[in-house]
């Protein structure tokens, strides 16, 4: 086994696997305590120490990858994320770069490379994005036309809500959400017209129940998909494993024969 080979079999070993997971909810939570002054006061140097081996665990786990994999590293979209989160940690936190001390949290994503399940979420909403472009295209023009609509029957009446066209969005999006939209805003409206719940209603059972519920079968549904072939994926990795360690072991048998 060359040398590549026997560092790529050490890097998915469940073992490595779960001790960078360890370090990634280590260096979560010192990266929190950071926010607090006093914890700092006390034991700032021991944090800041931890926040740093993290950080060297994970250049040398990133390190052996590229050597592993050579140019092959970069054909998976989670090594390219890996590499720019670690990246983005070992550039210089002063002067006009210091907004990437801020930025150091964001190692905490890296979590989502690591567990096998929050891939294949993150791979699940990839999918279902194009679906889901045609759903929000959907969203908007309902939306737009109940804009319009809103503005022309409410906006004399109660301009601080359907005055112009930007005030009604904001307005629908406020009863889209469900928040206040009884009580605040549709009550006060049919006081002074009293069907203007034949508006209202429809508007949200079609925006937030029914449109919203469609993204939710559509995200669902890909994130089966992206289950499925990760399945498969690992069935042919180790249907090659397996046939490359009989093929040595045919290799060894021939040579003493």
């Amino acid at each position: 086994m060359s040398r590549r080979a026997a560092v790529a079999d050490f890097l998915d070993r469940p073992a490595v696997a779960r001790f960078i997971i360890v370090v990634i909810l280590v260096n979560a939570v010192t990266l929190g305590l950071e926010t607090f002054p006093a914890v700092m006061s006390r034991a700032g140097t021991l944090i800041l120490a931890i926040d740093r081996i993290c950080l060297a665990i994970f250049v040398v786990e990133l390190a052996l990858r590229l050597f592993a994999l050579g140019p092959r590293f970069f054909r998976s979209g989670w090594n390219v994320f890996d590499f720019l989160i670690v990246g983005i940690s070992l550039l210089p936190a002063t002067g006009s770069f210091s907004v990437l001390r801020a930025m150091r949290i964001l190692r905490v994503l890296r979590v989502v490379s690591a567990v096998p399940s929050l891939r294949r979420v993150v791979d699940g909403l990839g999918r279902a994005l194009p679906g889901m472009g045609s759903v929000f295209l959907l969203i908007l023009i309902i939306y737009y036309i109940a804009a319009v609509m809103a503005t022309k029957l409410f906006g004399a009446s109660f301009p601080q809500w359907f005055g112009s066209l930007t005030a009604t969005s904001f307005t629908l999006f406020q009863i889209m959400t469900l928040e206040g939209w009884s009580g605040e805003i549709v009550r006060p409206v049919m006081e002074v017209y009293p069907y203007a719940w034949a508006f209202f209603v429809p508007f949200i059972l079609i925006t937030t129940f029914a449109v919203l519920n469609l993204i939710v079968g559509l995200i669902v549904s890909s994130m089966q998909e992206a289950s499925s072939e990760a399945e498969e994926q690992r069935d042919q990795v180790f249907e090659a494993k397996v046939m490359e360690r009989l093929t040595a072991i045919e290799q060894k048998l021939d040579a003493r024969n």
